[in-house]
């Protein structure tokens, strides 16, 4: 069994209606491994920022960040603890 890890990811969405749909239907299909979630809309700026705290395998983190990364105007980046 894969080891697992605990962090955040940073994700900052242009357009949010656009893509908040599916985003939203992404983070509820990894549910499993959120055990938190900040968001603030910037309406501004037309952007919205979230920060989702997790805590799985490598596998599950790269597949939601890889899945929410792949929408447009949409972007991901991971911190992850070292163990």
């Amino acid at each position: 069994m894969e080891a697992k890890r605990i962090g955040v990811i940073g994700i900052v969405i242009e357009n949010p209606p656009a893509v908040q749909e599916v985003l939203n239907q992404y983070i509820s299909d990894a549910g499993q491994i959120i055990i938190g979630r900040i968001g603030v809309p910037y309406r501004e700026r037309n952007v919205a920022l979230l920060a989702l705290l997790v805590d799985g395998s490598n596998d599950e983190i790269n597949s939601l960040t890889g899945r929410l990364g792949s929408l447009p105007g949409v972007n991901v980046r991971a911190a992850l603890a070292k163990n």
